[in-house]
Formats: C-alpha cells, structure tokens, sequence
C-alpha cells in the first residue's frame, strides 16, 4: 500500500527535502523505519522519525562532509547511526543490520542492504515497517495488519526474539498497554515464552527497565499488565515486592483515572514498607526525588487523610505549612512538598480536593523578627518562642490573621 496522509506531509521540512536529495543523488536509499511507522499509519503525527539507509556510516560520513552537512555526536556510530544537522534539524539515520552475537543485553552487529533481514532483527511487528518517502509501505511480518486489529505479536519466535535483548518483555507489555484493545489478548506461546525468560531481565541494567516499567504504569490495562508480571515471575528480577499489594493497586489505579499520576504514585501501591521502597531503589536507581515520593507515600497514605467538616482540606495545608516552617529554603521545601501533596491526593482518589489546593497560594507568614525587637524584645529565644506561639495562632485562624491581628495577641 501507499500511505498519503496530511501527517506524512507535514514531516517534509527543507530539511527532511534536502536529505531526501543527497541520499537520491548518491543511489542510497532512505526510509522511515520503527515507531514512526506505526504512528503515521494510526495517524498520528510522530514525536521522533528515525530513518533506515543502505549506506553505510563511512559512505554518510563521506556524503554528508563532501555537502557541508554539520554531523553531531558519534556516539552512535559503532552501531551504525549517523545524526546530520540539516536547516536547523537533527536527523538521526542507522545503516541496516543484522545481528551476529547477541547476549541478552548487547548486540554485535553487521551491515546489510537487506530491508527484510533489519526488519527480522526487530521486536514486535508493529515496529517492523518501513515507509518509503514516497509513501510506500514496506512490510515483510504482517505489521499493519498486526496494527489494524490491535494485536502485539513479536517478530518471528518471541523465545528468540527475547534472547537477543531480554528488555523485549517489558517493551512487549508496554506496547500492548498502549495498542491493545482489551486485556488478555495475548497468543499463548507468548506468555510461555516470556515466563520460560523472565530471568535474562535479571542482567538488564535497572535503568533501562525503569524507563519501560513507568510507561507501562501509565499505559492502558495496567492491572492486567502488572498481574502478569507476578503470574510470570517477572516481578522478582525488576525489583518489585513479592508479596506486592495488588488489591491496593486495583484500588488505587481506578482513584487515579484522569488525574495524571505520576509513575512512582501508581507503583508505590504495591509497597507495604518503606523498604519496599528502598529495595526498589537499589534494583532500579530511580531518581532521588522519586525515592522520596515512594517513602512519603507509604508513610502519609494512612495517616494524612481529609478532616471532617466544613474544611476537608485542612490537614493537607497545615502539612505544607508545618514543613515550610521548619525550613530555611521555604520555597524549595514547600514547592517540593506541595508536589507530594497532590501525588497524595490523587492516590486517594480526592480530585475534588486536588482541584482546590491547585487553586491555593501558600500565604506567607507576616509577622518577623524584625517586627519582635521593634516591641522591644531582644533575646534570641525569647523572639523564637514568640514567633511560634504567633504562627500557631495563625494557624487557628486558618492563616487568615493579619500582621496587626497577631501583633496584638502578644500585647494582651
């Protein structure tokens, strides 16, 4: 088939032309290989185009120096990737390959002109295709048909497709949570593969397996997805609990529909302890503040909780406020813990509540020091007793006391 579409015309910029010329001009030929495909047959419009040649990394080079094309980085080049800087634009373009060791974490690879061979070396069959320029869709596993009935199938044997990057298991869950129409679409042969390999994930550094695992967490049909990577014995080697939690996370993936979670609130309702968190942690190096957030969590779920009455907000504030007081960068620490405040309430389901402390400004408090040894007070701890005792009149108030207000509770 030929696919003609606005959103395949809209990635013809001068840049994308003048590449498409070079290459022509030399008989090399140039198409848009992996995830681009799939996305512009779904029609959508692609975030990142990769582009697949016959020309060699050497022949690029040669092409592009010889035309005054600026290249950036060669970090890539030992794997067959070249990046050409074209009207303002960074075209990352990779030679075809084969692979001819594979280790379950690397690849040795080869150069070859054989589009089917690349495309056989790939993962899953939606990202097997090629798309030429002109539209023509190149297609050698049944991709497309793959992608019009919303079925995520490997390339060739999974077992084998597995064994050449063992990361392929997560990459296989998260593309289904982004495809598949419903849980529980999977070829039999598949999970049986996937269980048969769960251990290679073991030598697959944490984070790689973070960067798939948090797109999975936000993809559809999460608690199939995660139940999945218990009933297979996955969950074991990307340093998930054994024993994780898995009714609070049924619980806490339905509070958390359409509030944007972030990765870490969905997985930490799998955690029973803290050191659930920290386990994870030394399995996955997950960021610092990611860490925290998990500790947080597991500590505040129970504890932090909306009050009856008039104010059901009220816990929530006069937490930020607490933490802010006992800091002397208030903005940093209240920014961060207002952060954590939200990822809270989205785990508990309170998007009424999130709405509202969106719409809060943290007040400053009014009364200084400055003010104190202007009645007259000169000690330092006689200043630090008066201004707690004022800030937690301030706090009674609901932080609605003004300076003059307070100033005159300690004149009574």
């Amino acid at each position: 088939m030929r696919l003609q579409s606005p959103q395949l015309q809209g990635l013809f910029t001068p840049g994308l032309r003048s590449l498409a010329e070079l290459f022509e001009k030399k008989n090399y030929e140039l198409r848009i290989a992996g995830g681009a495909v799939r996305d512009l047959l779904s029609g959508m419009t692609p975030q990142d185009i990769d582009f697949a040649t016959t020309a060699t990394p050497e022949e690029m080079k040669e092409m592009f120096t010889s035309a005054g094309v600026r290249l950036i980085n060669n970090k890539g080049e030992k794997h067959g990737t070249i990046t050409a800087r074209l009207h303002e634009q960074n075209f990352e373009i990779t030679t075809l390959r084969i692979d001819v060791v594979t280790d379950g974490r690397h690849a040795e690879v080869e150069f070859t002109t054989d589009w089917e061979k690349d495309a056989e070396r790939r993962d899953l069959t939606v990202n097997s295709m090629f798309l030429g320029l002109d539209g023509m869709l190149y297609d050698f596993f049944n991709g497309y048909e793959d992608l019009k009935n919303k079925k995520i199938r490997f390339v060739g044997k999974a077992s084998e497709r597995i064994q050449e990057d063992y990361l392929r298991i997560l990459r296989y869950f998260r593309f289904y949570g982004r495809i598949a129409e419903s849980p529980g679409d999977h070829e039999p042969g598949t999970l049986q593969a996937i269980k048969d390999n769960a251990k290679g994930l073991a030598g697959i550094s944490g984070e790689r397996i973070w960067v798939e695992l948090k797109k999975i967490l936000l993809g559809n049909h999460v608690n199939h997805l995660v139940r999945l990577l218990y009933e297979l014995d996955i969950a074991q080697y990307i340093g998930l609990p054994a024993d994780g939690n898995l009714e609070e996370f049924d619980r806490v993936t339905t509070n958390v529909q359409n509030l944007c979670p972030k990765p870490m609130t969905v997985l930490t309702s799998l955690f029973k302890v803290k050191d659930d968190v920290a386990n994870l942690d030394l399995r996955l190096k997950i960021s610092k503040e990611e860490k925290n957030l998990g500790l947080f969590l597991v500590k505040q779920r129970q504890e932090l909780t909306r009050a009856a009455g008039p104010e059901p907000l009220r816990p929530y504030q006069d937490f930020i406020m607490d933490v802010g007081s006992l800091s002397f960068l208030l903005q940093s620490r209240e920014a961060n813990t207002t952060s954590r405040i939200h990822e809270l309430l989205k785990y508990q389901g309170e998007g009424h509540l999130l709405r509202e402390l969106e719409q809060w400004t943290v007040p400053s408090f009014p009364v200084s020091g400055h003010d104190l040894r202007k009645m007259g007070m000169s000690s330092g701890k006689e200043i630090g007793v008066a201004l707690q005792q004022l800030r937690d009149e301030w706090k009674k108030s609901g932080y609605s006391m003004d300076r003059e207000e307070l100033l005159s509770c300690l004149k009574r």
